[in-house]
């Protein structure tokens, strides 16, 4: 089996407190990945405005989106799927911890509905169809692909370890929110849980030569260069 990856589009954040910014200034998308194993073709955490993924899809991979086999969420948070309706042919996937603990918070949200104004009821039950999509994630998509949980940003967030036989890539998602997150030992504000994000980067720092954040462009680690 060969491995190999590909940036389509490089994430950022809306607000960045490293930039001593409190409020958004820029609209926030994830970094989109392509992963390329054998007869599959990956899709990382589709993001870009559906009118946009599929031209530079094409201009990064020479694909189309019709070509494209899984999609894998890091996390089950909007900005992370904001045109997985544009690969409705392929199969969605997310891990299973996030999937569960994110169906449970749309449907205690539901439960307290009298809270809620009709529209936004009926979003979040737009958002509970949308994920009945959504499979739990395999172990791995192949022998050098293999899903790699990243607990913190999110309960059940993961992300995909690419061994192939030169180098060890981490697509790591809001666990690795942006490089200079990473070089400073920080994990994103909005993390749900703080001290696992910690250890999740630990873990990722500790294995990987390559990091995809999940806001910002590739980074290499020191054991590149060690």
């Amino acid at each position: 089996m060969s491995v190999d990856y590909c940036v389509i589009s490089i994430g950022a954040l809306s607000k960045n407190r490293l930039w001593a910014e409190s409020a958004a200034v820029r609209t926030s998308h994830s970094t989109t990945t392509a992963v390329f194993a054998d007869d599959r073709l990956i899709l990382v955490d589709p993001s870009l405005p559906a009118a946009a993924l599929g031209p530079v899809f094409n201009e990064r991979t020479g694909k189309t989106l019709a070509d494209v086999t899984d999609v894998f969420c890091t996390t089950l948070r909007p900005v992370h799927r904001r045109s997985i309706a544009a690969v409705a042919g392929a199969a969605w996937w997310v891990h299973e911890a996030e999937l569960t603990t994110y169906r449970s918070h749309l449907e205690g949200l539901l439960a307290s509905a009298e809270r809620l104004d009709a529209e936004d009821a009926a979003n979040v039950e737009a958002d509970l169809k949308l994920t009945e999509r959504f499979r739990p994630a395999p172990e791995d998509f192949g022998p050098q692909v293999t899903v790699y949980p990243l607990a913190g940003p999110s309960p059940g967030s993961a992300g995909l370890l690419l061994t192939p036989p030169t180098m060890t890539i981490v697509i790591a998602g809001d666990a690795a929110v942006t490089a200079e997150h990473v070089r400073r030992g920080q994990v994103w504000d909005g993390c749900a849980d703080v001290e696992a994000a910690m250890r999740s980067m630990e873990d990722y720092i500790e294995l990987a030569d390559v990091i995809v954040p999940g806001h910002d462009n590739v980074m290499l680690t020191l054991r590149r260069w060690i």
